[in-house]
């Protein structure tokens, strides 16, 4: 089974790539996490990828989908695996596509999370970690026994910069404008499903899960 997860910046996508990857033996693949291995590993192409990263560019979409292709030929992708944060333009998925296409390989499905703006600026804008030690809280769903303050290491609170609403709404923007035309690209294909992000987690995954095995 290969998925692919769609949904704006703090939709869910991650929570629930981790909860399927986790039920189905299969790996979530984070283009972020991946990235980051290959450079450690300094592979050939995770050089060519520390160039653009520090010097705080763009790592172009040849690279990145050449440490994806590295990485689902590792052993643990030979049942499937599923894509978190990749790829983010119809362009990306045109070139993932032809890659995909020349190993034999097929997605099953394209996941589309489907969340409120305005639901997610009030979920991230909320979020609130620990400067001493990362614990994190939101401020309505998860707060901290004493406002402001950790309760784990009593730690100062703060708000991280990509949480303020205002950091929320330009990512939402360049979501709208950049990835939300793969939801049309994918439907054209025939595999795009689309679930209701809010709400409970499990209740979700539950849903995630029917439609996946109803494939």
């Amino acid at each position: 089974m290969r998925l692919i997860l769609l949904g704006p910046p703090g939709g869910g996508k991650g929570t629930q790539a981790r909860l399927l990857s986790e039920k189905y033996k299969i790996p979530q693949i984070s283009t972020g996490d991946i990235l980051r291995e290959a450079v450690k590993k300094s592979t050939d192409l995770g050089r060519k990828a520390k160039e653009y990263m520090d010097k705080g560019g763009l790592v172009p979409d040849e690279v990145v989908i050449g440490i994806i292709e590295d990485r689902i030929h590792d052993a643990d992708c030979s049942k499937g695996f599923i894509l978190d944060g990749f790829p983010r333009t119809v362009r990306q998925a045109e070139s993932l596509g032809k890659k995909l296409e020349e190993l034999d390989l097929t997605i099953d499905a394209v996941l589309d999370l489907r969340v409120d703006f305005e639901e997610i600026i009030k979920r991230l804008s909320g979020r609130r970690a620990c400067g001493e030690c990362g614990k994190g809280y939101h401020i309505e769903s998860e707060p901290p026994p004493k406002e402001g303050i950790c309760g784990q290491c009593g730690g100062r609170l703060i708000q991280r910069d990509d949480d303020k609403s205002e950091t929320v709404k330009k990512r939402l923007e360049v979501y709208q404008e950049k990835t939300a035309p793969l939801k049309d690209y994918y439907q054209r294909t025939g595999i795009l499903k689309t679930q209701e992000g809010k709400g409970d987690i499990q209740s979700i995954f539950r849903n995630v899960c029917r439609l996946i095995e109803n494939l």
